[in-house]
């Protein structure tokens, strides 16, 4: 059967991205800033030539057969890819891309971030200064709200891939010690600045202060931080998740928080996402943010330009600069 493309190649996005799409010689159809449902995802996305996705957005055998015959190319709008069906799209010759590097300066940032709202419990202090309490009983005593410093402490990076990288070298201003944990060895780790030490998973979970999580989301990686090895914890210790939420088995975190058997969680990503564990959102030991770990306006409109260069590549029968196979 002979496939035939439309006069005007035609770019759909899922959602709206910031700040300005352009992409020469394309018809471009934009999203909503909220996910459609299902159904109404799949009569949006027809007679695409190119298809721009959110994380949140599943790309399987029924969203690519919606698209129709003239689907060339699916370009996500995140590093991740673990909401698409690769092999599918390997199969039907649908190029995929991603925006590697647009991500990790603010998701590093915002890692950070969470490891100092979880350390001085921000969340408790700013729902207490915002309320009536604060006024009634005056200044604060010294020994109220004690938090935990981070200077000098460790820090084990699980993944030591681009983001994971950036948050390692952000921990040189609280001369911390960096371990890290990887399927091989790494040497921009171990060399200077970071001067960091390869571990095991279980090694670094037992040694270190910060655990912060950076791997993708695999077969392998699913669950990968549960039970057995958050028990080996410090009672002082805090895990922080700015990944992909089912990398870590949230009951068995809630089960060790609700515990305080370690001091705390920072997670910008969630299991069910959407949806937190609702003990989750009872914890005062916990800081939770819905995955804006690249909500910065640069991160953002630098993955708006990537996405754009990559689904005009496709039109124009180029090599995608971010094509993943």
């Amino acid at each position: 059967m002979t496939t035939i493309y439309p006069a005007t190649p035609i770019v759909t996005f899922c959602r709206s991205v910031p700040p300005t799409i352009e992409i020469p010689g394309s018809a471009v159809v934009t999203g909503p800033q909220r996910a459609l449902p299902r159904v109404q995802l799949l009569e949006h996305v027809k007679n695409a030539t190119v298809l721009v996705t959110w994380v949140s957005e599943r790309v399987d055998r029924e969203l690519l057969d919606a698209a129709g015959p003239g689907l060339r190319g699916v370009c996500n709008f995140a590093v991740g890819t673990d909401n698409i069906d690769l092999a599918t799209c390997k199969e039907r010759g649908i190029v995929v891309t991603n925006t590697p590097n647009a991500v990790t300066e603010g998701t590093a940032d915002l890692a950070w971030a969470l490891v100092l709202a979880v350390a001085r419990r921000l969340n408790v202090a700013d729902r207490f200064a915002r309320g009536d309490e604060y006024a009634k009983i005056g200044p604060l005593g010294p020994d109220e709200f004690l938090g935990l410093d981070i200077t000098g402490k460790t820090l084990v990076i699980v993944g030591a891939g681009r983001i994971g990288y950036a948050v390692a070298a952000r921990s040189l201003g609280w001369r911390c010690r960096v371990l890290y944990v990887a399927r091989s060895r790494h040497m921009d780790f171990e060399m200077a600045p970071i001067a960091g030490e390869r571990v095991s998973l279980e090694e670094g979970m037992a040694r270190g202060d910060i655990v912060s999580v950076h791997t993708p989301l695999t077969k392998e990686t699913r669950g990968l931080i549960n039970a057995s090895n958050l028990k080996l914890m410090k009672r002082d210790a805090m895990l922080i998740n700015t990944a992909r939420g089912p990398i870590v088995d949230e009951s068995a975190l809630v089960d060790v928080l609700e515990r305080k058997a370690i001091w705390g969680a920072g997670l910008d990503v969630f299991e069910q996402e959407p949806i937190v564990h609702p003990r989750l959102r009872q914890l005062d030991n916990c800081v939770l943010s819905p995955h804006i770990g690249s909500a910065s306006n640069w991160s953002r409109g630098m993955m708006t330009r990537m996405v754009c260069e990559n689904a005009r590549a496709i039109i124009a029968g180029e090599a995608a600069p971010n094509r993943l196979w």
